[in-house]
């Protein structure tokens, strides 16, 4: 079986798990960060070698202050938490996205867990927080605008290569399989640019329940679809 080299996951379904539960959707969420911990240790069992998650997007900021404040408090611990996962899977963890929105402490706190795990690569980890695509995209033509009017960046010579040198994500292989929990079906502006040409996973199974046979399965099914012309396999 061919193990896609980079992985996207849109992790949803967190509130609306706790809300079945008759839990508040906090609980949810401590519930989703536990899980994406196993996922990070599933994910480099099963082959993976790149594994970008979909945390919290600009959008996610119109949520109530009692939800925001715990994300918030959670993201906080996690990211020290994140130092032992990252030592034990030998895993480089990256944040995309615009992280001058957190409070000065949490932005230490993603500097200092990147620094750290910049020593390993048997996995590569990305974490999108206070990330939007439209946001990336629009934060990299500034900076490509920016180089062009300093003349470092001569605008005959830009190619799709070059815009993507200019995105949060710039240095990494584009996903090949996107997966998105809790049976949305959209992409919610996550990773436009990168998931041109990557083939989709939708499961209703919402993120806290998501664990590794879950996730077999979906490489199981992009192992039945046609990379080269983007169908699906005949049996």
């Amino acid at each position: 079986m061919i193990v896609p080299r980079h992985v996207a996951i849109i992790l949803d379904g967190n509130g609306r798990w706790a809300k079945a539960k008759g839990m508040p959707r906090t609980y949810g969420h401590v519930k989703g960060c536990d899980n994406l911990e196993k996922i990070c240790t599933v994910a480099k069992e099963l082959g993976v070698k790149y594994l970008t998650v979909y945390a919290f997007s600009t959008e996610n900021w119109k949520r109530s202050k009692e939800e925001v404040d715990g994300l918030m408090k959670l993201f906080r611990n996690y990211m020290k938490k994140c130092i032992k996962i990252s030592r034990d899977n030998k895993m480089r963890v990256r944040v995309i996205g615009d992280p001058r929105a957190f409070d000065p402490d949490l932005q230490d706190k993603i500097r200092e867990l990147e620094e750290y795990s910049s020593q390993f690569d048997e996995l590569h980890f990305q974490i999108a927080l206070n990330y939007g695509s439209r946001d990336e995209i629009t934060r990299a033509v500034r900076r490509m605008a920016e180089d062009v009017r300093k003349g470092a960046l001569d605008p005959e010579s830009i190619t799709e290569d070059t815009i993507s040198g200019y995105l949060d994500t710039r240095g990494l292989p584009d996903p090949d399989l996107l997966i998105r929990t809790s049976g949305e079906e959209r992409l919610s502006n996550f990773l436009m640019w990168q998931l041109a040409y990557t083939e989709f996973y939708f499961t209703d199974v919402a993120w806290p329940d998501f664990d590794k046979a879950e996730f077999a399965k979906a490489i199981e099914k992009y192992n039945k679809r046609d990379r080269r012309y983007g169908g699906v396999k005949e049996d």
